[in-house]
């Protein structure tokens, strides 16, 4: 059977220093944010996904974003190198999480980098984005540690946004979905749907047509459901103050042996 564990990273009491990129800074509501977070969390179990939590880590303003920590495959994470070394402590507690599941562990080396948000899995084949946060050895080394497991990589290029899913994610058909303006080449996806929102390119998998998406994107959110789908709606408006989506806030492990 498939598990339904989900790692989650309670925000940092500094969240509101964490990094913006491609946005202007805006204030950011951390007493807010926290219950935001805990609403999300509590959807994903509402929706049958057992949270695990990982050990704060408070001096980290970005730590939330656990996605950016670890890559998952079948039963194997890969710890990440943040491409912003601000980050890198934050892969340690992420690495006590995964090894205590079971996982088999592997790691980015120097020099390369990867964040997790510029990995999208779509069945066996893993689209990962070059871009500021993961460069052409982290690709490399995710290729070397993913490839003889059965998955295909490939590397897409990422400008227009800090992550590759700031601007897709995939339906549970595979149809990869994202706002044209923030996807610099649509044409790489073999199944591609164009959504009127940013924030309507960011879709977590929750199990059968269920997807957990951000309250700021409603006219997706109608067209998903037009398309026979189911969205779970959640507001992570502080979270988005800070480039952040749906799909940064956990690591959905679906895949570990019993």
């Amino acid at each position: 059977m498939p598990s339904k564990k989900a790692l989650i990273r309670r925000p940092s009491p500094r969240l509101a220093e964490g990094l913006v990129t491609h946005i202007e800074r805006e204030k950011v509501d951390v007493d807010l944010a926290v219950e935001q977070w805990e609403a999300y969390a509590e959807a994903l179990r509402a929706h049958g996904w057992e949270t695990i939590e990982v050990d704060p880590a408070d001096d980290c303003p970005d730590s939330v974003f656990v996605e950016d920590t670890v890559v998952m495959y079948k039963n194997v994470a890969l710890i990440t190198r943040p491409g912003a070394e601000s980050r890198r402590e934050e892969t340690a507690g992420v690495e006590e999480a995964v090894a205590s599941l079971g996982c088999s562990v592997n790691w980015i080396w120097e020099p390369g980098t990867l964040d997790g948000g510029d990995v999208l899995k779509v069945g066996d084949t893993i689209y990962v984005g070059r871009g500021g946060r993961t460069n052409a050895a982290g690709v490399q080394q995710l290729r070397a540690a993913f490839e003889p497991l059965g998955a295909r990589v490939v590397a897409v290029p990422v400008s227009k946004v800090l992550h590759l899913k700031s601007a897709v994610t995939a339906l549970p058909d595979g149809t990869v979905i994202g706002n044209i303006p923030k996807v610099d080449r649509p044409s790489l996806f073999p199944r591609f749907l164009s959504v009127p929102e940013e924030a309507g390119g960011h879709v977590v998998l929750l199990g059968g047509h269920k997807l957990l998406i951000s309250a700021s994107a409603p006219k997706t959110i109608d067209l998903l459901a037009d398309l026979g789908h189911d969205p779970v709606v959640v507001d992570i408006s502080e979270f988005e103050k800070l480039e952040g989506c749906v799909t940064c806030l956990s690591v959905r492990v679906r895949e570990l042996y019993a």
